[in-house]
């Protein structure tokens, strides 16, 4: 698969690339030609990662703390823990000024029953990411696809829809055309970043399918 023309000369960074999530993307943008950085609270083990991730793809991966990768990435994509989330993006306002945030965080809490959506003060995920990044563009998406479907070398065609929310047409095309890279998925834009609260909480109820059914399921749009 050749890049669309609009991810030509694109590094994309992944902070907590060293979780499932993080690793699975960096993974398949790897695989389809994309330089990638892990970014991760501990240098090493992004390093680590990366070493292993371009083995596996012949991609072009490096590694670095979450910062530095902050900082080289053209597309920098948030994939850490809720919990950690806010502070993470307080302090690297600067370095992601004027790029791309692709912000792909479910506030999602667990107990005896199961997963369900936190309340967030500021919306969802995504809004808190906006709210704390003033001189970037945030753009929801990747909240929806399994992490063991992305990490499975086995698996060539991920069969899932990419909903990418946003206010800015061209950043969000421009995320619909990253999502399009990874083989079997599709980017759909899923309006405006006010809505991103109940794709963030679509993933409590894919867990519930989930669990229920042994399987690892992604959301398909018909009609378009």
């Amino acid at each position: 698969m050749s890049l669309p023309e609009s991810l030509h000369h694109t590094t994309v960074a992944v902070l907590g690339g060293t979780g499932p999530q993080g690793r699975g993307l960096a993974r398949r943008f790897a695989a389809a030609g994309l330089p990638v950085v892990i970014g991760s609270r501990s240098a090493e083990r992004a390093s680590d990662t990366a070493q292993t991730l371009a083995e596996a793809t012949g991609g072009r991966v490096t590694g670095a703390d979450n910062a530095a990768a902050a900082a080289t990435g053209d597309i920098v994509v948030v994939a850490v823990p809720w919990d950690g989330h806010g502070d993470l993006l307080r302090g690297l306002a600067s370095a992601l000024a004027g790029k791309v945030v692709v912000d792909c965080v479910n506030p999602l809490g667990f107990d005896n029953h199961g997963a369900y959506a936190l309340l967030v003060e500021e919306g969802s995920a995504a809004q808190q990411a906006e709210a704390l990044l003033p001189d970037s563009t945030v753009v929801g998406a990747f909240h929806n696809v399994s992490a063991v479907k992305l990490e499975d070398p086995d698996i060539d065609s991920v069969d899932t829809d990419v909903l990418v929310l946003g206010d800015v047409r061209e950043a969000t095309d421009l995320v619909r055309d990253l999502a399009g890279t990874i083989p079997g998925v599709r980017g759909v834009y899923a309006g405006r970043l006010r809505n991103a609260h109940q794709i963030e909480a679509l993933t409590a109820n894919l867990i519930s399918v989930n669990r229920r059914y042994k399987a690892h399921a992604g959301v398909r749009v018909t009609d378009i």
